[in-house]
């Protein structure tokens, strides 16, 4: 896979401080092959005017922010807009249908725009309209207000479906786009806030654009369709989103959390009622929110709609299932995701030929083991503190410093502020607890130094999932 130098920058100084890549995430990823041919396929049939719903479980270290990431950069490839929005209990509960519309809005992305990108999709769609209205010869560029008045009746029909159920989407794209014509700015700017489900819009655009209010819960899912309909006439393939860590509904009130969960069976529905053409909705989650009494297993309707068989042999897990599962990662896996992170580095390293020559196959399978061996020998939760180690311990300094020689200079040191919660427990439950053993494989290559010392308050949102 050709990577630029600035792509392989980005990848190295996400891993650098711990958190998961924006892009070429090809250029690492690990067993997600068995995926590949189901997804494209879905991608197709969106891309076709259908919608989808997936959802994918996994533990902590299974891979599922890294897993969201990589099919949203291979969606944006065929053209597709996308969002990945985080559940969260006070930010982003998941029953405030608003709240997730907005969210969704500020972090919309496209091949060309990595977030905010309403303004580009609103402004290259009105030029896709401005183009059909003059190849069809009603109205002529060299006469602005006859042009205008023959978009406008032409996003009325491109809408009507949507017209019926969210009038205010399209009277406020409407007002956008007089509102530039005209060069009020400032209007212009509220309006596009407004369509963007921001509160607190000033009164003076929304009386231009004749709305009123803000978009509330009932209007989030039609004024969706309506940007579905903006995406699909500006040529774009649909809309990927992704509902991230669902799993924290389990930790809300009980009336919170039955709403929450009535949401998330609303919105399955909807997909499958055919409400959203061109939208890829996806979900991810821990095995306790789809299996627990707290969590999918809650509501009966839910429960019925996500229900997959996972007692047969990982090797044999269905693809095309409303729920599919991401494998353990093992030592195996551990080891290949760290030689092509080695990789992507000596590509763009001063000192590429010290790089591969000392951070070579045998020492990047002897530090995963240690670091592994430091978590317990939980291979699975690994991946992220190990990719951070190799990267910023190991691989910066043989570029740095010719003299540095990772096995004789440097000792594997573990501390406590730098885990997670999950990590944090797994050393403590590795051998002998704090300061005990240094984990399989320690003693023939990195060591480990003592392990954490005290409990950990909750997982950051920067502290993602790296592996595949």
């Amino acid at each position: 896979m050709q990577i630029s130098a600035q792509r392989r920058k980005e990848i190295i100084d996400a891993l650098r401080r711990g958190t998961v890549p924006q892009h070429s995430l090809d250029a690492f990823a690990v067993g997600l092959e068995r995926f590949e041919a189901t997804l494209e396929a879905e991608l197709e049939e969106v891309k076709a005017g259908r919608s989808v719903f997936k959802a994918v479980r996994g533990e902590y270290g299974s891979g599922k922010t890294f897993f969201t990431r990589w099919l949203a950069e291979r969606a944006k490839k065929k053209g597709f807009a996308t969002s990945e929005v985080q559940v969260s209990e006070t930010e982003t509960p998941l029953h405030r249908l608003e709240t997730v519309y907005r969210r969704l809005m500020e972090r919309l992305a496209t091949a060309e725009a990595p977030s905010g990108a309403l303004r580009s999709i609103l402004d290259g769609w009105f030029y896709t309209l401005e183009e059909d209205v003059l190849l069809e010869g009603s109205a002529s560029a060299a006469d602005p207000k006859a042009l205008l008045a023959r978009t406008a009746d032409l996003i009325e029909k491109r809408l009507d479906r949507v017209t019926k159920e969210a009038p205010t989407f399209s009277a406020a794209l409407r007002g956008y786009r007089q509102a530039q014509v005209e060069g009020r700015t400032s209007t212009a700017d509220g309006i596009a806030a407004w369509l963007a489900g921001q509160p607190n819009v000033a009164a003076e655009a929304k009386r231009f654009a004749g709305v009123k209010g803000d978009i509330d819960h009932f209007g989030a899912l039609s004024c969706l369709q309506g940007l579905l309909a903006v995406l699909r006439d500006s040529g774009r393939a649909g809309l990927l989103l992704v509902l991230d860590e669902v799993e924290t509904i389990q930790r809300v009130r009980s009336d919170v959390r039955d709403k929450s969960l009535n949401a998330l069976r609303q919105w399955i529905d909807e997909v499958d009622a055919g409400r959203f053409p061109g939208l890829y909705l996806l979900v991810t989650g821990t095995p306790a929110f789809f299996d627990g009494p707290q969590g999918a297993q809650r509501l009966e309707p839910l429960r019925q709609r996500l229900h997959v068989d996972f007692e047969t042999d990982t090797r044999f897990d269905n693809p095309r299932a409303v729920q599919i599962r991401l494998p353990a990662f093992d030592f195996e896996k551990l080891c290949l995701v760290g030689k092509k992170v080695r990789d992507v580095f000596a590509g763009c390293a001063s000192a590429a030929q010290r790089v591969s020559a000392l951070a070579d196959d045998p020492y990047v399978a002897d530090l995963a083991r240690a670091v592994a061996g430091r978590l317990g020998g939980r291979v699975g939760i690994a991946p992220r503190i190990f990719l951070k180690k190799l990267v910023a311990d190991v691989l910066d300094r043989i570029d740095q410093f010719p003299e540095f020689d990772p096995r004789r200079d440097y000792r594997l040191t573990v501390a406590d502020g730098e885990l997670t919660r999950v990590e944090r427990d797994a050393a403590l439950g590795a051998s002998g607890g704090p300061g005990g053993s240094e984990g399989p494989g320690a003693s023939a290559g990195p060591r480990a130094s003592e392990g954490p010392r005290a409990s950990e308050g909750p997982r950051s949102p920067d502290e993602v999932d790296l592996d595949a």
